[in-house]
């Protein structure tokens, strides 16, 4: 069901844990299939320096979170701001149908947690 680059983000998933002093923390979830991505950020002169996640759910789940850090460390805020759910399964190599809706989530808990470091900044 999964090409090669899924099962390797899923099987040996990058950047995962949590940053205990994390400068924003996002969190977005898809509840009819029970998937959860919580994603911990690191910045510096505007740079996304640490990006970690925690994730509760299916392999895509996992995969298309380990992928959004891979894809957001060492970008701006603005070209992490930019990263969408679809170039996340587009750097998957693709998902089946099927399961989306399981992996569409990582960029959005990757958006809320620039959004809360923005609100910590006082910069929305």
């Amino acid at each position: 069901m999964y090409n090669d680059i899924v099962l390797d983000h899923f099987s040996d998933p990058r950047n995962a844990g949590e940053i205990p002093d994390a400068d924003g923390i996002g969190q977005f979830g898809n509840p009819a299939d029970g998937d959860n991505i919580k994603i911990y950020i690191k910045i510096k002169n505007n740079i996304l320096t640490n990006v970690r996640f925690k994730t509760f759910g299916c392999g895509a789940a996992i995969a298309a979170s380990s992928m959004v850090t891979v894809m957001a460390i060492g970008k701006t805020i603005d070209e992490a701001l930019s990263i969408r759910n679809e170039a996340v399964a587009e750097a998957l190599g693709g998902l089946p149908e099927n399961k989306l809706a399981c992996s569409n989530i990582a960029a959005d808990a990757l958006h809320n947690a620039i959004e809360d470091y923005l609100k910590k900044q006082n910069r929305e």
